[in-house]
């Protein structure tokens, strides 16, 4: 008997009792509980109440840095109340993509006074208060705390609970006791009504179907019974609106519905009715079209079911964008196709006017119509910008009747204009077209004005790295050695190697300083962050370092001059530094490190040792601080390696193990030139560490023969 695994499902039982408590206590009629992944860094979602999982699909693993409700409320540790759909928009705009739909939401962290275990997600109807009352809010503080006991308690007991490769789905009780088939006198009731009824439980499988919906289906019962409609009827498959009207009704808890053609000519109407047990359907035959039901939101734009992967793989990708001319390119490939839109323009403000940044499928008369409007134009753009305000126009006449200058030598027929504000404070706007007029539905307009929040934040981002990226490099660049200095019985090869692009510079630096015909300085060092002020402090410890070595300074004396330097400065960022006196004459170095990692070296023979001096505090943090110092043998052959920490470290894994890892690789090269075991560390750490978010920097030094040298 596996105890182990006993002791597990046990432990997942008592989580679901308490969970399942939870949302019968607050009324919540969607719940999911997430847990942190081993390196805290990925919410996993474990189990799912109310909702089918695959509702959740995209939910399912949540990065702690993605901001939305429940990974802010682990972040902050604290509850997270989304009143309503305008909220949600307005703080989550990510979030409102995926749940266009009327719902509250709070999230709630499992913690303990130690550690954060993860959190609780509730959803409610939108018909419920706009505010969680105290009562609601004692009873999931209160269940939190019980699964934070538990959880704790298993990781105590080496049991840690962990989500499986799918999230659990918490069976429902049903609301009233018995079957749920219908008796002979319901299901004569139901039949002697037009149309056909069927009921739908919340994972949206068919528990009873009367024989009118079998007859309209087309569909025997027993192939419709325990099934979802979508799956099994070929016509559904084809016109994902049906799977988005089912979630959204589940969701939201509204009445909602669609029509849809049955081939070969068969106009049916669905009417999906939700209760926190499920939901009932009607379906009847459309003679005519004036038997439609009425969908103004759905008519005009897109199925959200059908766009929702265009819209969450651009609200990704916006994070990941640098320039401005990917955010424009980001939104042309993903938002007009979505939207069935042919041009789109981004503004920013800028001495007064609005001025263009980037386009696409505008002509060059459509560019300068718009281009360097004064804000005070009476304009929907300038609108946009100054107050905030989205504006529609369904028509080439809606423009008109006012903006009779933009509608007339407009080349489109359908506009929008929505303002970018990003962090509160408005940015510019962004206009799209339509070569048809467009009717704009109350959800295609949230879903618009979610994607203008999530716009406007990579539009800033964007404009900013511009403008800092080009003075920041440049900075970093001159800082840095352009050639090392030739020092006679002395082979080196340096790499610096940039963090991912996208990202801001580092303060990685190394420098080689000739001290005599026979000695010579290596030193390595990174400063704490990654900005213009990193990239700043780094020329001035290089500076120090420089000027205490020429002076004959020892290596704890370089130090400590250079510690005190920035003590004087007080600087906000702390600084590692290793310096290596090489003493060419007797083959030896001696080692002083501020905090930084240990060095590396191998021998002649090949095998790698990791150097280990005794560390002194961080450049910056005391001004006394003192820096020990280590001497080791330098053979000739001998190759000694210093890097900075984008070398080796890796979030979530063991530096000592990285450390090693990289001595063995050191070991298994070829002894050939320093470029080459340059090159191939700077490959090893690619193929460990992935896309690396840090700097790297490398300096490898090799004494040669004295003999050898001097014939060069």
């Amino acid at each position: 008997m596996d105890t182990g695994t006993g002791r597990e499902d046990f432990g997942r039982q008592l989580l679901d009792q308490i969970f399942g408590g939870l949302l019968r206590e607050v009324g919540a009629h969607v719940g999911s509980v997430y847990l942190l992944d081993e390196d805290r860094q990925v919410l996993e979602l474990e189990v799912m109440s109310g909702a089918p999982p695959e509702v959740a699909e995209l939910w399912g693993r949540l990065r702690i840095g993605v901001p939305l409700p429940v990974t802010d409320a682990v972040r902050r540790r604290t509850l997270m109340w989304v009143g309503s759909e305008a909220d949600m928009a307005s703080r989550y705009p990510r979030a409102a993509l995926v749940l266009p739909y009327p719902l509250a939401l709070a999230a709630a962290p499992i913690s303990t006074s130690t550690a954060v275990w993860g959190a609780v997600l509730l959803l409610w109807p939108s018909s419920r208060p706009d505010v969680l009352s105290s009562h609601e809010r004692e009873r999931v503080g209160a269940a939190c705390d019980r699964l934070a006991r538990l959880l704790e308690l298993m990781d105590g007991a080496g049991q840690r609970m962990r989500p499986g490769s799918r999230p659990r789905s918490l069976p429902q009780p049903p609301a009233v006791p018995g079957e749920h088939v219908a008796d002979a006198g319901a299901a004569l009731l139901l039949d002697r009504l037009p149309g056909g009824s069927c009921a739908l439980d919340r994972q949206g499988r068919l528990t009873y179907v009367n024989s009118r919906a079998v007859d309209l289906l087309g569909v025997p019962a027993d192939g419709l019974l325990g099934a979802r409609l979508w799956e099994v009827l070929p016509w559904l498959q084809d016109d994902p609106v049906s799977e988005d009207r089912y979630r959204a009704a589940l969701i939201s808890q509204e009445t909602t519905s669609f029509t849809v053609l049955r081939p070969p000519g068969r106009q049916l109407a669905f009417e999906l009715h939700p209760d926190a047990t499920g939901i009932s359907v009607r379906i009847t035959h459309l003679t005519r079209t004036a038997d439609a039901v009425p969908q103004p939101a759905r008519a005009a734009g897109p199925s959200r079911a059908g766009t929702l992967y265009h819209l969450m793989h651009l609200a990704g990708a916006l994070t990941e964008a640098v320039s401005v001319r990917d955010v424009v390119d980001l939104v042309a490939d993903h938002i007009l196709p979505a939207y069935d839109a042919q041009a789109l323009a981004l503004l920013v403000a800028e001495n007064g006017r609005l001025r263009i940044v980037g386009t696409h499928g505008y002509s060059l008369a459509d560019r300068e119509r718009f281009d360097n409007t004064p804000l005070t134009a009476p304009t929907p753009a300038t609108r946009a910008l100054t107050n905030g305000t989205p504006s529609f126009f369904a028509s080439r006449r809606q423009l008109a009747d006012s903006f009779p200058e933009i509608a007339g030598p407009a080349t489109n027929e359908a506009w929008a204009f929505l303002p970018l504000i990003a962090s509160g404070r408005p940015v510019g706007c962004w206009l799209t077209s339509y070569a048809q007029p467009h009717s704009f539905g109350a959800e295609e307009r949230a879903a618009l004005t979610s994607l203008s929040g999530l716009i406007a934040q990579a539009l800033d981002r964007a404009r900013t790295y511009d403008r800092q990226d080009q003075v920041a490099r440049g900075l970093q660049a001159a800082l840095l050695p352009h050639t090392l200095p030739a020092v006679p019985g002395l082979e080196v090869a340096a790499r610096y190697l940039p963090a991912t692009h996208g990202m801001d510079i580092g303060g990685d630096f190394y420098d080689l300083i000739r001290l005599t015909d026979r000695a010579a300085a290596a030193v390595i060092g990174d400063v704490q962050g990654h900005n213009v002020t990193a990239a700043a402090l780094m020329g001035q410890v290089r500076t120090g370092v420089h000027a205490h070595a020429t002076a004959g300074a020892t290596p704890d004396q370089v130090l400590t001059h250079t510690n005190r330097l920035l003590a004087d400065l007080a600087p906000e960022l702390f600084t590692s530094c290793l310096y290596a006196h090489l003493d060419l004459a007797r083959h030896r170095v001696r080692l002083a490190t501020a905090g930084h990692l240990p060095p590396l070296l191998r021998h002649p023979d090949g095998h790698t040792d990791v150097l280990r001096p005794e560390p002194g505090l961080l450049l910056g943090i005391a001004p006394h601080a003192s820096y020990p110092t280590l001497e080791v043998p330098l053979p000739p052959g001998a190759v000694l390696a210093l890097y900075t920490d984008g070398l080796v470290e890796v979030p979530g894994a063991d530096l000592d193990r990285m450390l090693t890892d990289l001595a063995r690789h050191l070991t298994r090269t070829p002894a050939k030139s320093l470029d080459h075991i340059a090159d191939g560390m700077l490959q090893h750490a690619r193929h460990h560490t992935g896309e690396h978010t840090d700097d790297i920097a490398l300096l490898l030094i090799r004494p040669t023969a004295r003999e050898a040298s001097d014939r060069r």
